[in-house]
C-alpha cells in the first residue's frame, strides 16, 4: 500500500495512492499516528479495505499533499552515511553512525513551498530515504530489525549551514526550521519495497541535477542503524530515520551554491514517488 495524507494543514485525511488514484479513507477511521502504527493499523486498514475500497471517494486534485505521517515522536538522522559525501564535505569517514535529532515541527508535506529561513545565506538541500518505524523498539537484535520496518518514504534533509556548523551549538538547530523536513508524497509499506538498498535517488535544482545516487552506497545499512539506535533511545511507531544523502550537496560545490527564493527543487527515489517544491522567503 501507499498511504497519503491530503489536505490543508492540520486538516489532512488519511489517503491511499493505489492504481493511479487517491482515495480518501477516512471513513476507516484513523489517521497515521502512533497509535494507527502500534495497534497493526496497516494490516486492519488492508482488511478493511477488501471490502469498502468501492466506497473510498476518490480525489481527482488534492489541494495539498501533507506529510505522510501525523506528528512523529521523532525524527532521527543519520549524518555522513554515504562516503561520497563526507568527503565532499571535507569531513572523515565515520566509524559509528552520526546522529542528529530534527524537530517534529520541520515536518511538512512534499508540496509546500521551502521556507528560507530568516536571514538566512546557507540553506542546503539532501534528499534521503526515511525509514518509518512500525513497532516499539528497543534494545533490537540486527537481526530482527527489519521485523521494525512499517515502511519507507521519501524525505530531504533541508540543512541551513551557517546555523548547523558555523554558529555555535548542535547540528539540530541548523536542522530544524519549519519546512525543513518534507515528507512523502507516500509511505509505501514495506512489503512493496524488496530491498530499500538497491534504490536510485536523485535532486535536481532549477531542473539541473545535482544529486544523483544509490542507496546501496549508505555506510550503515538499515538493519544496523535499528538496532544501534534502539540501544540508544526507544523507538516509538511512527519515528523516522532518515537514513543520510549522497554526494552533490550545495556544501560541497565548488564554489559552495545554496538555494534562494524562486528556485525549483525537484527530487526522487525509485518506487517512493517524486517531489517539486518551490523555495520562498521567510515573512512574519
Amino acid at each position: 500500500m501507499k498511504l497519503c495524507r491530503l489536505g490543508s494543514a492540520g486538516n489532512e485525511k488519511p489517503a491511499i495512492w493505489q492504481d493511479g488514484r487517491w482515495l480518501d479513507v477516512s471513513a476507516f477511521g484513523e489517521d497515521y499516528d502512533e497509535s494507527f502504527f502500534e495497534t497493526d493499523g496497516m494490516v486492519r486498514l488492508q482488511n478493511w479495505l477488501q471490502s469498502h475500497l468501492s466506497e473510498c471517494p476518490e480525489i481527482s486534485s488534492p489541494s495539498r499533499i501533507g506529510p505522510c505521517v501525523k506528528r512523529p515522536s521523532k525524527i532521527i538522522c543519520i549524518g555522513l552515511n554515504y562516503a561520497d559525501h563526507a568527503r565532499e564535505t571535507g569531513a572523515k569517514i565515520p566509524s559509528s553512525p552520526v546522529i542528529f535529532l530534527k524537530a517534529p515541527s520541520a515536518l511538512c508535506g512534499v508540496s509546500d513551498p521551502l521556507i528560507i529561513p530568516e536571514g538566512s545565506v546557507k540553506t542546503d538541500w539532501e534528499v534521503e530515504l526515511a525509514v518509518v518505524i512500525g513497532r516499539k523498539a528497543s534494545h533490537i537484535p540486527e537481526s530482527a530489525a527489519m521485523q521494525y520496518v512499517a515502511g519507507y518514504a521519501m524525505m530531504n534533509d533541508y540543512s541551513e549551514r551557517y546555523f548547523q556548523l558555523e554558529d555555535t551549538g548542535q547540528w539540530t538547530k541548523g536542522k530544524s526550521f519549519d519546512s525543513f523536513a518534507p515528507l512523502g508524497p507516500w509511505l509505501v509499506t514495506a512489503d512493496e519495497i524488496a530491498d530499500p538498498h538497491q534504490l536510485h535517488l536523485w535532486l535536481r535544482v532549477n531542473d539541473e541535477m545535482q544529486q544523483n545516487s544509490h542507496t546501496r552506497e549508505m555506510i550503515f545499512k538499515i538493519p544496523f542503524l535499528i538496532h544501534y539506535l534502539s540501544k540508544l533511545m526507544t523507538l516509538f511507531p511512527g519515528d523516522i530515520i532518515s537514513t543520510g544523502t549522497p554526494a552533490g550537496v550545495g556544501m560541497g560545490k565548488h564554489p559552495q551554491k545554496f538555494l534562494k527564493p524562486g528556485d525549483i527543487i525537484a527530487y526522487g527515489i525509485e518506487g517512493l514517488g517524486e517531489a517539486r517544491q518551490q523555495a520562498v522567503a521567510w515573512r512574519t
